[in-house]
């Protein structure tokens, strides 16, 4: 199971890279455009804005799997290791609230985009398209944090980060 996941949010985080290559060659190509044939990708903009936030969705979940989130450990330093994973686990827990609301209330907002018809200015891209697209990385986020919460929780060794602590 925790193989499965660790394959899956590697899955989610190059579709993210590939994602951010796509705009960022998407806009290269436009600035181009607009600067030599006066001629501009229509709606770059908007494209940009979906892609950029499609991409750091998709990639929350390697930051979670990694342990990238900061952590600020000036108070905690001298703390013995028991007590610092129920502090992990309790900081994994929020995550989890933190992450569930998140792709809850994004997927409610795409619903509801969906049925108000909302499009993009420039080129009409339903909007419910963008709210529905970051829901699945927050989701997976949500879900590794869990399994971390449980680990950490249950004095198991956080073996879902190849054997990295934190």
């Amino acid at each position: 199971m925790l193989q499965a996941l660790r394959r899956l949010t590697l899955w989610f985080a190059l579709a993210g890279a590939v994602v951010a290559m796509g705009v960022g060659l998407m806009t290269t190509v436009s600035v181009v455009g607009r600067a030599v044939f006066k001629a501009p990708i229509p709606g770059d903009v908007e494209l940009t804005q979906m892609g950029i936030a499609l991409a750091i969705s998709l990639s929350l979940p390697w930051c979670q799997l990694h342990g990238g989130n900061i952590i600020v450990d000036f108070f905690t330093q001298k703390m013995a290791e028991r007590k610092l994973r129920l502090l992990d686990a309790a900081g994994a827990l929020c995550l989890v609230a933190m992450y569930g609301v998140l792709a809850w209330r994004t997927g409610a907002g795409a619903l509801a985009v969906r049925q108000a018809q909302e499009t993009t200015m420039i080129i009409g891209l339903p909007m419910w398209w963008a709210y529905a697209s970051l829901a699945p990385g927050l989701a997976l986020a949500g879900v590794l944090a869990a399994a971390q919460a449980w680990l950490h929780g249950s004095g198991q060794a956080i073996e879902l980060m190849h054997g990295a602590r934190r």
